[in-house]
């Protein structure tokens, strides 16, 4: 039992450490420039992605620490928690519960393309969250599209056949953090091969006949970059 104790403070004191280093990262102009992005900074220190990223790379992989840093509620701590976070030790339910803290695009946005995308679940929990209602696990959905087809170099191509459908289905969304990600899944599907692309114009052209603004958007802007070629 002492041990347990023990265990649990150390822990603490090293999260306290860790936000420590955060707040001598923050710089109070960035901070104020979040809300221009569409970042809620309510409990932001104002931290530049890069040094987050900094800080994980000398920390490394440490599933226990990133569990106690997503508790402490603060932005650039629970950013700090995806990047160190294990792959191979997140559940279901994990995804689950981080998922529903999300309180801005871009928690959501580093947590699927720095750990979520990588576990066995991620397929699955797409399609799950892309039928939600709530902004941002509905977001998370199509990111978790957007970043397979970058990160996932062995899945082949029926996996990004399935999510044709679901994008389509979803265009309708005029909410601006839904709509953005559902053109990102749709564009970088399009983009991963040869075989894609086609698939995903023909896509594309079936949303921009919906009877909706947003839909529109998103298959004009894809269009525009699918069938560009650099």
């Amino acid at each position: 039992m002492q041990i347990r104790a023990d265990t649990t403070k150390f822990e603490m004191m090293a999260v306290t450490e860790i936000i420590d280093l955060l707040k001598e990262k923050a710089d109070a102009s960035y901070h104020a420039g979040m809300l221009r992005f569409g970042i809620d900074n309510e409990k932001a220190l104002g931290v530049k992605i890069p040094e987050v990223r900094k800080l994980a790379k000398i920390i490394k992989k440490d599933h226990a620490l990133a569990l106690q840093l997503w508790e402490t509620h603060i932005h650039e701590a629970r950013i700090l928690a995806s990047l160190i976070a294990d792959p191979k030790l997140v559940t279901p339910q994990l995804i689950d519960n981080w998922t529903k803290d999300f309180t801005s695009w871009d928690i959501c946005d580093q947590a699927c393309g720095n750990l979520f995308d990588r576990t066995p679940y991620a397929i699955e929990k797409a399609l799950e969250f892309s039928k939600r209602e709530e902004e941002f696990v509905k977001r998370a959905g199509f990111v978790l599209m957007a970043e397979l087809a970058v990160h996932d170099k062995k899945a082949n191509d029926k996996t990004f056949t399935q999510f044709f459908p679901v994008i389509e289905r979803e265009a309708w969304d005029n909410r601006n953090f839904v709509k953005k990600a559902v053109n990102w899944a749709l564009r970088q599907i399009g983009k991963r091969n040869d075989t894609l692309r086609p698939l995903a114009i023909q896509c594309a052209e079936r949303i921009l006949l919906q009877d909706s603004k947003a839909a529109k958007w998103i298959a004009g802007d894809a269009l525009r970059e699918l069938t560009s070629r650099s």
